[in-house]
């Protein structure tokens, strides 16, 4: 086989429809939408609409809520942290930062987030000094026996929510 010779299978792509050129086509004066009414025209938005009775996202209970002000952080496992060592793509004796984890590309997120947050799920085996904006008491103590420190730059450790 050669690139030049791949081709898609029989009916993979369907024929583009023409629409709206003339009676005689079969699609032609009203396109395929019928007669008249809100459907015909562009600009419709009838997902949810139940034909007047009360639609289901209303009846259902709401529950819960959302707390706008929460803050959101990137997770940093330990075993990740430990991966990303061993592998070669942080240093294992310099101190490391969220910008060193976030170039080694072992902690992804957006501007939102407020930080990186070390928890305690897998196990260091060697000494690092590691500085998040939050970790876990679990994370901390693991670090910690390993030989290693932990700064935290956010508020004070926050309670451990693995």
């Amino acid at each position: 086989m050669k690139l030049n010779e791949i081709r898609d299978n029989e009916g993979a792509r369907p024929k583009f429809k023409r629409i709206g050129r003339g009676i005689g086509s079969g699609k032609g004066k009203t396109g395929g939408r019928g007669v008249k009414g809100q459907k015909a025209r562009t600009g419709v938005s009838l997902n949810g609409f139940e034909g007047g009775q009360l639609p289901i996202y209303r009846r259902m209970p709401k529950r819960g809520f959302v707390n706008p002000f929460r803050k959101d952080y990137a997770v940093l496992n330990l075993g990740a942290l430990d991966a990303a060592i061993e592998a070669g793509r942080l240093p294992a004796d310099a101190a490391i930062d969220e910008a060193a984890l976030k170039a080694a590309g072992v902690v992804r997120g957006s501007a939102k987030l407020a930080g990186v947050r070390l928890l305690a799920k897998g196990e260091i085996k060697r000494a690092v000094k590691i500085t998040v904006s939050g970790a876990s008491a679990a994370a901390v103590a693991a670090v910690e026996a390993a030989g290693g420190t932990v700064t935290v730059t956010g508020s004070a450790a926050e309670p451990a929510s693995e």
